[in-house]
């Protein structure tokens, strides 16, 4: 059984994918980068760190219902983002660190992972596959979303 860190890098792919279209994909569109994560193996060929063992079609599919819910909040992500830093909306910003963060922004309201599981993985994905400088500026986004998400009476 895959890991929540092992869907959480396909869903980053995926997701990565979806945002490279530049608009809403369309069923095919879902389908065709459905399809590809069914050859993930290929993939191993460009540096991209696999799970192990390959994950099996359900995990495939939460992966990808990930990367979807993560594409239809990512304008409330954006928004966060661009109030916590404002020089860095999202059309700046790498991305793979755009995905990065939408992913977790989504599972971060979605609470149903360890907060600092998630914030602790982005971190991760940003070190494998982003800038030098990504792992931090992933990491204090998402610690101040955390806490503005737990302060009570938040403005």
């Amino acid at each position: 059984m895959a890991t929540p860190r092992d869907i959480r890098r396909v869903a980053l792919l995926a997701l990565f994918q979806i945002d490279a279209l530049g608009h809403s994909p369309s069923d095919d569109e879902i389908g065709s980068i459905r399809g590809a994560l069914d050859d993930l193996d290929s993939l191993a060929d460009e540096g991209f760190q696999m799970p192990e063992p390959t994950l099996a079609g359900k995990d495939l599919d939460r992966a990808m219902n990930k990367a979807i819910g993560a594409w239809t909040h990512r304008h409330e992500a954006d928004a966060e983002t661009l109030r916590l830093a404002p020089d860095w909306p999202a059309s700046r910003q790498a991305a793979v660190d755009r995905a990065i963060l939408r992913l977790a922004h989504r599972e971060l309201r979605e609470a149903k992972s360890p907060a600092k599981a998630v914030i602790s993985e982005s971190v991760e994905l940003a070190k494998a596959y982003s800038t030098e400088k990504s792992p931090g500026f992933i990491n204090a986004l998402l610690d101040r979303l955390y806490r503005d998400m737990t302060t009570p009476n938040r403005e």
